[in-house]
Parts: C-alpha cells; sequence; structure tokens
C-alpha cells in the first residue's frame, strides 16, 4: 500500500464517524420527515392542517380557495387516482423532472392525511350538485 491509500484510509477512518455521529444527532429535516407520523385519527383534520402547515394554497386552489399558481386541486381525486396522487406527494420531481413544486418530504402518514382530506372534499362538492 503506498502513502496516498494510507492517507485516504486514515482520512476515511474520522470522516466516516463524524457522519455517523452527525445523522444520529442532528439529522436533516427530510431525515426527520420520513420518520415522523401524524395522528390520524381524524385523518381529514389532519390533512387540512398539513395543507395549511404546508402553505398549499399559496400556489394552489383548495376547496374554493388559494392562488392559480399551480393546478387547481378542486376534483384532482376525480382526475387522478389515489396512486398518482402519492406518487405526486411523495416526490413530485420523480413524476415530472421540470415541475416547480417541491418536495416536501412528507411521510407516509402525512400523504394519507393529505389525500384523505382532497378526497373528503372532492366527496363534499359532488355531493353539492
Amino acid at each position: 500500500m503506498n502513502e496516498k491509500e494510507r492517507q485516504w484510509k486514515k482520512y476515511l477512518w474520522v470522516l466516516i464517524p463524524i457522519i455517523v455521529l452527525w445523522f444520529v444527532f442532528a439529522p436533516p429535516r427530510w431525515w426527520l420527515n420520513l420518520t415522523k407520523s401524524v395522528d390520524l385519527t381524524d385523518p381529514v383534520a389532519t390533512g387540512q392542517a398539513l395543507v395549511e402547515k404546508y402553505e398549499c394554497r399559496s400556489c394552489h386552489k383548495i376547496g374554493g380557495a388559494g392562488a392559480l399558481k399551480a393546478p387547481d386541486l378542486n376534483g384532482v381525486t376525480e382526475r387522478l387516482d389515489e396512486v398518482a396522487i402519492r406518487l405526486w406527494l411523495r416526490n413530485p420531481r420523480a413524476v415530472k423532472g421540470n415541475t416547480p413544486m417541491p418536495n416536501f418530504h412528507l411521510s407516509d402518514s402525512e400523504i394519507e392525511a393529505l389525500v384523505a382530506y382532497l378526497t373528503a372534499l372532492d366527496e363534499a362538492a359532488a355531493q353539492k350538485e
């Protein structure tokens, strides 16, 4: 083994523990979101709270209110199936690479709550018709 290889291995022995400790003690936001769960005893109310938390209406029209910078989400569960909605919420750029929508790194339970909220809105709108 030459001197450069020894030096490189020495750096790895220092760098790897630092990275591991960083993930344990100061994990990035996306790491925490993948492991956090939300209360799903009332998924519709939780979904509504998440729409406010992530400020979805700053771009989307949802339930008759909001902006139209992005697609109108009224009736979205009638236009798309739940699997497509879940995939979009999981990682919008994996579905459409040039989308301006950010990846919020939502947990599975957050996605379920948002789908429940959008479904409830669409069902309520359909009953009014």
